[in-house]
């Protein structure tokens, strides 16, 4: 299952990503496309969720015919969900709005293809999958 290897960054969330991720399915959205005609997708999934925490992903890609050499993806979190570490972008939130930047090794996506971050974070209550807005940047 992905989630061990993607936690495997994290040693103290590793044991316990392990523990639960048997018991919690995975949940995803369906792409949700960006404004303005760009071609940019972006894809939640959650990765495992431990009913207090979760590791969740986001996977990027270029539906157009021409590279593009920057992206950002926005959402607002539905509950309380806090980010607590993130990889592969830079993720700054203020309150429950996110916003994610490409870092300087994978800004550029060819047409047809894709990158991905990923992030751990902490809810309480329910940890409904945001509405994503990817557009290149």
């Amino acid at each position: 299952m992905s989630a061990s290897a993607s936690v495997s960054a994290s040693a103290s969330a590793s044991a316990s990503v392990s523990a639960s991720a048997s018991v919690s399915p995975s949940r995803s959205t369906s792409p949700s496309p960006s404004g303005g005609g760009s071609g940019v997708t972006a894809t939640y999934k959650i990765e495992s969720d431990w009913g207090a925490g979760f590791v969740a992903s986001v996977t990027i890609k270029n539906n157009g015919s021409t590279p593009i050499t920057g992206w950002r993806v926005n959402w607002t979190w539905g509950g309380n969900q806090q980010i607590s570490s993130s990889w592969n972008a830079g993720l700054t939130s203020s309150g429950r709005a996110v916003t994610a930047v490409n870092l300087n090794y994978n800004g550029t996506i060819p047409p047809g293809g894709s990158t991905s971050f990923g992030f751990q974070g902490t809810y309480s209550g329910t940890n409904a999958a945001p509405t994503l807005t990817a557009s290149a940047s």
